[in-house]
């Protein structure tokens, strides 16, 4: 079938609408019509080429939920008319690391950013008869999208879908670095830098974990007054700021948890979180940079002495399987804000003014609703 979708030709261009041929479900496959599309700075960096790819163009968005229209063969989790959520990391469930319990760490996820298909290594996606990448195997830039069955998780049907679309990516990784990577906990001290889409899911994760202390860093001064509405105690423009009055406030023993969740990360932002954090503590590396930045500045003597650990996170650490119903049971109760997170919608047209939106700090998370005219 024919349908619109917002690519990039090349990097740095800008994103452009165009028209392309998405293929039916193969053996292991699924059609899913789109509800919404969060915009993640993920997808900036690949628009930018901080994220690797082979080729262009690539269709971007790996944040999206939705209704099953169409099953491939050998497909049993799912069905025609289901609700699902897209998860950017897909979960077989049967390769060594999802049998470990490391789904978010999934063998499938080599072929993330290469866009051929789980199922035959051939792409679902053309333009001009040429093959387009589909980001994280997904492209949710497109009121369509045909994926594997790994990446698609069944969801009840009481969920609004365009709330439901932020499990697959900001949500979950967000608040899985502070609670389940992170591991906060009641009386815990936890600092999140970085208060955009996916860090301010770590603010009211640790804070629905029970952290005495909940120190949002933003230098954006609309993040750090959302940040107070989901539970943020106190709120910095920056580390350097906040540095005293941890110590201040934590009698000089620092965070237990730092979570990193900047749009853009560089590695000299290593060393100052490891200074906010105390001894035996943890520093959660979220935020993505460039692929080829390997530069990072930290005291290997602090390191060491005071048993502080560097950890890295994807989806929060956890396995989508299980964390996105569990999430969204928290939301049934009240317990997640989801409703909040959206600042401004868009229509894919506008994808671009979305982004500079972004790109400009006026949003928690800008979102793409897809309307009749879509379809």
């Amino acid at each position: 079938m024919k349908v619109k979708a917002a690519v990039v030709k090349a990097p740095g261009q800008a994103w452009e609408i165009e028209e392309v041929e998405l293929g039916d479900p193969v053996s292991g496959e699924v059609q899913v019509r789109l509800a919404a599309s969060g915009l993640c700075h993920s997808d900036e960096h690949l628009r930018t080429g901080a994220s690797p790819l082979p080729f262009f163009p690539a269709l971007g968005g790996h944040e999206g939920a939705g209704v099953v229209t169409k099953v491939g063969p050998g497909v049993t989790s799912v069905e025609e008319g289901d609700h699902v959520v897209l998860a950017f990391i897909p979960a077989c469930g049967r390769c060594p690391s999802c049998a470990k319990g490391l789904q978010n760490i999934c063998d499938e996820g080599a072929g993330l950013l290469t866009g051929q298909a789980i199922s035959d290594k051939t792409y679902r996606v053309t333009l001009n008869d040429e093959p387009v990448i589909q980001m994280c195997l997904l492209g949710t830039f497109s009121p369509y999208v045909t994926v594997n069955e790994a990446s698609v998780i069944k969801i009840e049907k009481d969920i609004p879908l365009d709330k439901a679309a932020l499990l697959g990516c900001g949500v979950a990784t967000g608040w899985g670095s502070a609670t389940a990577i992170g591991g906060a906990k009641v009386g815990d001290t936890v600092v999140v830098v970085g208060v955009g889409g996916v860090g301010i899911n770590s603010v009211q994760g640790a804070a629905s974990a029970g952290a005495r202390f909940v120190i949002a860093i933003d230098p954006v001064e609309f993040k750090r007054d959302k940040a107070k509405e989901f539970g943020a105690t106190h709120t910095f423009a920056s580390l350097e700021e906040a540095l005293p009055v941890i110590g201040e406030i934590t009698w000089g023993k620092m965070a237990d948890v730092t979570v990193i969740t900047v749009g853009e990360i560089h590695g000299d932002i290593i060393q100052p979180a490891l200074s906010a954090t105390g001894k035996g503590g943890q520093v959660v590396v979220v935020g993505m940079g460039h692929y080829a930045d390997s530069q990072v500045t930290l005291s290997l003597f602090e390191l060491t002495l005071l048993q502080k650990r560097l950890q890295g996170a994807i989806f929060g650490g956890v396995g989508p399987r299980s964390q996105i119903p569990k999430l969204l049971d928290h939301y049934r109760s009240g317990a997640l804000k989801l409703d909040e997170l959206v600042t401004k919608t868009y229509k894919l047209e506008e994808i671009n003014e979305g982004y500079a939106d972004m790109l400009e700090g006026k949003n928690l998370r800008g979102m793409i609703v897809y309307t009749e005219d879509d379809y």
